[in-house]
């Protein structure tokens, strides 16, 4: 199992912008704990990187004009870069992904 840098990228925004939504100190202490929570799970996976092949293909499908979230098509990028299958409930975008492979385990 791995995850992408994208989806670690996009946990770690949302815990920040949840800490910074609350002035008191005390009311940070839970989505700090949630954020450590989820910092401590994934150093214990593979984080696949962003690199000059994902960017590449990323170009490519923008040029062709492919239209899902540049976040989205960020994670298919890196998926087809390292031969991997996205694991999620969002089919209708991800399918849109010439030659990403994708399942759902929640349905």
């Amino acid at each position: 199992m791995a995850v992408s840098i994208v989806t670690v990228e996009e946990q770690v925004r949302g815990w920040l912008a949840e800490i910074g939504r609350h002035r008191d100190p005390h009311r940070q202490i839970s989505p700090y704990a949630k954020l450590q929570r989820q910092i401590d799970l994934f150093a214990h996976w593979a984080i696949l990187p962003w690199d000059a092949d994902s960017a590449d293909i990323f170009v490519k499908f923008r040029s062709q004009g492919l239209r899902i979230g540049s976040l989205d098509l960020k994670v298919a990028c890196i998926a087809l870069t390292h031969d991997a299958t996205v694991l999620t409930r969002n089919a209708k975008d991800f399918a849109q992904v010439p030659g990403l492979r994708i399942e759902n385990w929640l349905d």
